[in-house]
């Protein structure tokens, strides 16, 4: 369920707001509204955090590195020394690409030394580099010196004489874009800097690394600063008002907005009045942005792993469907895995870590006890359908053959399952009869929405709509059946037990619709009602459409379980001859682990995208659920 909760405003003296979030964080059950704080300390902490967390990043792991504890101001004085160290190695690592670049571009003109020729200019002798294609180089002015260093096929590689004839110049004005821009330090510089810059950066390396014993005091330390962000935050974020008193004395004050849960209201009524603090509690209305906070028994709380990883949570004025979305996700998700054995792999993965916590007497993780669910659901299904890692059920034993539901069974895949309205060789198979199975479970999920909302509308009119709405679900599943399963066991026109199920359908359709138009948006007068339906008649007969669309959907959960089959029985297919060889065993055995490991991560994938949408979206917007909500935190030490 969500936890009723009370809106609290709180007016304290204004030097002594402080204090006063010091008393509730201690009482630790009240939830406050301020997101945003101010200053130079709010902006030196966050700093700090960024300071260690850039540290713990440079120091890496080191598994064989002891823990050692240290205090926040230590860690801070340690993680600064880490980022000089880390900006060092950046610098230094800077420096050797730029180095490794420039030998590379140099490495075709052998050992350079830019002094010497330097030198060699101030003696009057000016020599310079150049590489330029065979074509250009023959095409040279005559007057021009060179000395051919080297060519290959397409170029040559020459050096050039400076003289002091004038006639040169047009010349040397055409080679400007084949001259070779010499390096600022010779070739054997470059190579010991490298060596320098690499034992520097070795160095660097050791001394991070030794400070990995201090990664847990690290984490401790941002931990500290983000509970002092908290307080800041809250701190500075309070809104201020000055009054005057009868001497016309300014006296400021501060206050703020926050919520609690109603079973706490007593003690903080009580903390309040010990501190002078004034308080005001009142009923949240739907314009509050009311946390939310759900509480269920330890079973349906085995959901929560799954939700918080979403970040899905309802809104204060929703519904919690934690129970809901537990018990469908884990049909779906048995459907969509689908195979027995599959189901025997995820339960003994999650049994392990649930076994150990037992034996060391330790809390099981909510996680794995989940997981373990996931699996036994899959073994149901598997068991049901007679799915053991896509074998053929000519492959399985007998036992296990007659544990599965003849009517989904894939023993019988090529019966026809005859009805008794239906005529001699007119029936359904067994995948029609899966198809029906899941657009069963489209009804019942979709028919659980309206009929919570029924209930939740039961002092209303507005009850109708929702009943109306179950109406042409009822009648749409109908049509469903007759549409995409079979139209001749499901025909209009059928007739059972002298009821005509065809047009009872239909006239469930046209009366829920009738039902839905008045009274769906019922707020107290019938007329309002029609004529706001009428205003948004267009989405109003789109709904009818979506209704269908809706149980379609479902149809889904039946398609993926069938490609997942598909691809185990191929993998069984392609590695089945293998098996009979012994040098190619290893072969088969890599292929069939790889292959269904491949499938199982398809079908997680699968469950993620289609079975949770359909809890997230379809139940969720027959529910008028948007998952608005934001987690109920109370400030706390």
């Amino acid at each position: 369920m969500i936890v009723p909760m009370k809106k609290v405003s709180l007016i304290t003296m204004g030097d002594k707001k402080e204090q006063t979030l010091k008393e509730l964080r201690k009482l630790g059950i009240i939830h406050i509204e301020i997101t945003e704080g101010s200053g130079e300390r709010l902006l030196e902490l966050k700093s700090n955090i960024s300071l260690l967390e850039n540290a713990i990043f440079a120091v890496g792991k080191n598994k064989e590195a002891e823990s050692k504890e240290i205090d926040t101001v230590k860690s801070l004085a340690i993680a600064t020394e880490i980022a000089a160290l880390a900006e060092e190695k950046k610098a230094y690592k800077s420096e050797l690409v730029s180095l490794n670049t420039e030998l590379e571009r140099l490495k075709d003109w052998g050992e350079l030394e830019p002094d010497s020729i330097g030198e060699l200019a101030l003696n009057g002798i000016d020599i310079s580099f150049y590489e330029m294609p065979k074509a250009e180089y023959k095409k040279l002015c005559g007057d021009l010196k060179t000395v051919k260093l080297c060519e290959n096929k397409s170029s040559v590689k020459f050096l050039l004489l400076k003289t002091d004839f004038e006639s040169e110049a047009l010349a040397l004005d055409s080679l400007n874009g084949y001259r070779l821009a010499l390096p600022q330090m010779s070739t054997d510089e470059m190579r010991q800097k490298i060596d320098e810059a690499n034992d520097r950066i070795k160095t660097i390396d050791d001394k991070l690394s030794s400070y990995a014993s201090f990664v847990c005091s690290f984490k401790k330390a941002i931990n500290e600063y983000h509970k002092e962000i908290e307080f800041e935050t809250y701190a500075t974020g309070m809104e201020n008002e000055s009054l005057s008193d009868d001497n016309s004395k300014a006296i400021c004050v501060s206050y703020f907005k926050g919520y609690i849960e109603a079973e706490n209201a007593e003690r903080l009524k009580e903390t309040a009045a010990n501190n002078s603090w004034g308080l005001l509690l009142e009923e949240p209305s739907e314009e509050d942005n009311v946390p939310t906070k759900l509480k269920n028994n330890r079973f349906v709380s085995l959901i929560y792993p799954l939700t918080d990883f979403l970040g899905t949570v309802p809104g204060y004025f929703e519904y919690d469907i934690s129970g809901w979305f537990l018990a469908f996700i884990l049909i779906f998700f048995g459907i969509i895995f689908g195979d027995g054995g599959y189901g025997l792999l995820i339960s003994s993965v999650a049994a392990i870590p649930i076994i150990k916590s037992l034996i060391s007497k330790k809390t099981v993780s909510p996680m794995f006890l989940l997981v373990l669910l996931f699996g036994l659901s899959t073994v149901v299904w598997g068991t049901l359908t007679c799915t053991w890692f896509g074998l053929s059920p000519e492959q399985l034993p007998e036992w296990l053959k007659s544990l599965s539901i003849p009517v989904i069974s894939n023993v019988y895949a090529d019966k026809i399952w005859q009805l008794p309205w239906t005529s001699r060789g007119v029936g359904l198979t067994t995948a029609q009869n899966l198809q029906i199975f899941c657009f069963s479970l489209a009804l019942i999920q979709l028919t659980v929405a309206h009929i919570k909302g029924a209930v939740r509308n039961r002092k209303s009119l507005k009850m109708l709509g929702d009943i109306g709405s179950i109406l042409q679900l009822t009648g749409i599943y109908y049509i469903v059946l007759s549409l995409v399963v079979n139209a001749q066991v499901f025909s209009f026109g059928l007739v059972v037990g002298g009821i005509p199920v065809g047009t009872v359908a239909i006239v469930f359709i046209a009366v829920g619709f009738l039902l839905s138009f008045v009274f769906s948006n019922y707020e107290g007068s019938v007329i309002k009602s029609i004529l706001s339906s009428l205003t948004n008649i267009v989405s109003v007969l789109l709904g009818v459409v979506n209704v269908f669309s809706d149980i379609v959907s479902y149809i889904r959960l039946w398609a993926v379980g069938l490609a997942g089959a598909a691809i185990s029985a191929t993998v069984n297919e392609l590695a089945g001859p293998l098996l009979g060889n012994f040098l190619f065993m290893i072969v088969a055995i890599v292929l069939l682990v790889f292959g269904h490991g491949l499938n199982m991560i398809l079908n997680v994938l699968s469950v993620i995208v289609h079975g949770i949408r359909l809890n997230t979206l379809e139940f969720s917007s027959h529910l008028d659920m948007s998952w608005s909500g934001h987690k109920f935190k109370p400030f706390k030490e």
